[in-house]
């Protein structure tokens, strides 16, 4: 059976890596979430100083950039983690402190050359399934199938809002909708590669969708392109 490479592109928090991970898991494929690449070099800057409320020292994360070391690895149970420089930081890329910041940290154009060689790399065989903003049209943009994900910021900012509750994050729903909204400003506008749909994405609204449907309409998609019966 041929194996294809399966871009998935969208708005922050529509659910790209959940599905992107069901996919990969059910085809055999290799699951890659660009976003927690982000988010790691993200971390990176936090942590070292360059990023900030008040300050983005954009010189001082490119001068560092050959240092930052990013790998996946899967746990005990099968799930594939982000390891930064040799430690898990899983947990700690997901916070909203993170993602207060990865779309800046996104907008760098020295960042995102290294982390779209990065993802060639683990494209090149094919049988891959990534996720991000810039899948479609930038890194594979000759994916057999590609996918664009959308949902209103409203629902995004609930579903969310409720994952950091559930992981114990004491936050508000306002606060994770000005984020959500920022973050879509941010995503859309930015000079390289923003987030913009690939003419031959096929669109997916999940505002009214659950996990499982939303799941089975794309690995029909995958299906029919794998059978080539389109």
């Amino acid at each position: 059976m041929k194996k294809i490479t399966i871009a998935i592109d969208g708005y922050s928090s529509t659910g790209k890596s959940t599905v992107a991970r069901q996919l990969a898991e059910w085809l055999g494929y290799v699951y890659v979430d660009s976003g927690a690449m982000y988010r790691a070099v993200t971390l990176y800057a936090i942590r070292k100083g360059f990023i900030s409320e008040e300050r983005f020292d954009r010189k001082g994360l490119i001068e560092k950039l050959p240092q930052i070391e990013l790998e996946f690895r899967k746990n005990s149970e099968g799930k594939v983690e982000m390891f930064l420089n040799g430690e898990n930081v899983e947990k700690q890329i997901r916070t909203l402190e993170v993602s207060e910041f990865v779309s800046p940290i996104a907008t760098v154009p020295e960042v995102r050359r290294k982390l779209v060689k990065l993802q060639h790399a683990m494209g090149e065989e094919k049988g891959v399934v990534m996720d991000g903003r810039d899948i479609g049209t930038v890194v594979f943009p000759n994916a057999e199938l590609k996918i664009f994900m959308t949902a209103s910021a409203g629902i995004r900012a609930d579903r969310r809002y409720r994952e950091l509750l559930e992981r114990g994050d004491k936050i508000s729903y306002e606060e994770v909708l000005e984020n959500v909204t920022e973050r879509d400003t941010i995503d859309t506008t930015r000079e390289d590669s923003p987030l913009v749909k690939a003419d031959d994405a096929i669109v997916i609204d999940n505002s009214e969708t659950n996990i499982e449907d939303q799941f089975h309409i794309i690995l029909q998609l995958a299906k029919d392109r794998i059978a080539g019966r389109v």
